[in-house]
């Protein structure tokens, strides 16, 4: 486990929580240095004029706040740490809402929360109240000199502190092309719904993020690795792409509820009974054959899409 990047205490009300934050997450980047092609050297980075090209010095380059298109107002170094917000090392919860009421929009970067020696009683209470009401403490904290909203959330044995993003970093859905909630609107029909709810309690599995890769990340690493051992290392090659999945006309599905009829009926061929049979999907309880037929149900959505509605 990494260092504590930062040492306080959780206060609501008169109670004080001592605790330490750690990361919860790492990041990884699929990163490439830029080099020189002929020599491999690595490419820098300048600092350049954007209207004149030309490179400036460091010691020219100042902060500047963008008011208005090409407009800036100059700020100093000493205005910018004046504004800056006291770090009061404390995680200081504002209020109480039910976890149903944050929106995965809002959500940002998670940290573990870590009791103080002699604070484990406290952090066992405030862990055991939150999770029992199923409440989650909305807290003002400042982490790295920046100022963050965030929740506390009680997350199985520990407490966990997830930044969020403030209202007007989300942006709004005007503007945006959505069906109607009303399904007299979009035409949906409750069989049509029916088919849906049956495709995804069928599909419902238990979560294990262990089950998901990022494969384009492992595919580098290995054509980096073989690179290596094949003594290619100074070699500019070419990845193989693979092969396209085979495509048909759309005019093959002639709607929506014969899509979702033969995504059923694929999962029901699956499961030993015959894809006509329109009774209802067999029920999977292998994880197995459940991922299996997402695929199925991926290339058959895949097969059914324009490229006009995944604009959309």
């Amino acid at each position: 486990m990494t260092r504590a990047i930062w040492r306080g205490g959780i206060s609501f009300g008169l109670v004080y929580v001592p605790v330490q934050i750690y990361p919860a997450t790492t990041t990884r980047h699929t990163s490439f240095s830029l080099l020189d092609k002929h020599s491999i050297d690595p490419i820098g980075y300048r600092q350049i004029n954007k209207r004149t090209g030309k490179e400036v010095a460091r010691e020219n380059i100042v902060r500047g706040f963008e008011y208005e298109k090409g407009k800036y107002v100059v700020l100093d170094d000493d205005e910018i740490r004046a504004a800056n917000p006291e770090s009061t090392q404390t995680v200081d919860i504002l209020a109480f809402v039910d976890a149903s009421e944050i929106s995965f929009l809002y959500l940002d970067t998670p940290y573990y929360l870590v009791p103080e020696r002699r604070g484990e009683k406290t952090y066992a209470l405030l862990r055991d109240a939150l999770s029992s009401t199923g409440r989650i403490g909305i807290a003002s904290v400042v982490l790295h000199s920046k100022q963050h909203l965030a929740a506390l959330v009680a997350a199985g044995g520990m407490l966990a502190l997830d930044t969020l993003r403030w209202s007007d970093e989300v942006r709004p859905l005007d503007g945006l092309r959505l069906p109607d909630e009303r399904a007299s609107k979009t035409g949906v029909t409750a069989r049509e719904l029916d088919m849906a709810k049956k495709l995804i309690d069928d599909m419902t599995t238990a979560w294990n993020p262990d089950d998901y890769h990022d494969t384009f990340h492992d595919k580098i690493l290995a054509l980096v690795d073989r690179k290596i051992r094949e003594g290619k290392t100074r070699e500019v090659g070419t990845i193989e792409a693979s092969a396209a999945p085979s495509t048909r006309q759309t005019a093959e599905i002639v709607d929506l509820s014969e899509l979702l009829r033969r995504s059923l009926g694929r999962r029901n061929a699956k499961g030993g009974e015959s894809a006509g049979d329109e009774t209802g999907p067999a029920e999977l309880s292998s994880p197995r054959s459940k991922r299996r037929a997402t695929s199925s149900v991926r290339r058959s959505s895949q097969r059914t899409t324009s490229p006009r509605s995944r604009r959309a």
